[in-house]
């Protein structure tokens, strides 16, 4: 297979555990359609909670390795992070650098979702707190 970057030769790599076809010349690499999902999973694996994948589709020049169709570029998770994709389903191709990119976005996605139930859950003590008995007798009291 070639890269859909440089046209240099594609060689199997292992990446974080999965085997990936890597570019000897720019160190892109394609990873097979379920092996983004793999590589998330490493930090955060709860699908329903990752958010929506592809945002501002566009078609791109570069051909897929499996299928020589043009690539499509996409705004990964709303984030600022451009991945291509082959529409046919073959994989998703992630330049230098951007393996670890979105590992730091799934990261960040974990932190957020922790920080908001945290808040959802004072939040909702402090609403039973104020339903409270006692309370609402402090208040009627203030008003006599």
């Amino acid at each position: 297979m070639k890269c859909p970057k440089c046209s240099s030769d594609l060689e199997k790599q292992t990446y974080r555990g999965i085997e990936v076809d890597q570019c000897i010349n720019c160190k892109g690499m394609w990873l097979d359609n379920n092996e983004l999902d793999q590589l998330e999973n490493e930090v955060f694996n709860i699908e329903e909670l990752k958010g929506s994948l592809i945002y501002s589709d566009r078609l791109m020049d570069y051909k897929c390795p499996h299928c020589n169709s043009n690539l499509h570029q996409f705004e990964y998770r709303g984030n600022n992070l451009r991945l291509d994709y082959c529409e046919n389903q073959h994989g998703y191709w992630l330049d230098a650098g951007e393996g670890e990119r979105v590992l730091q976005i799934m990261k960040e996605r974990e932190k957020d979702l922790e920080r908001k139930y945290k808040a959802e859950k004072e939040w909702t003590k402090t609403l039973n707190g104020l339903r409270s008995k006692s309370l609402l007798r402090n208040i009627k009291d203030l008003f006599k």
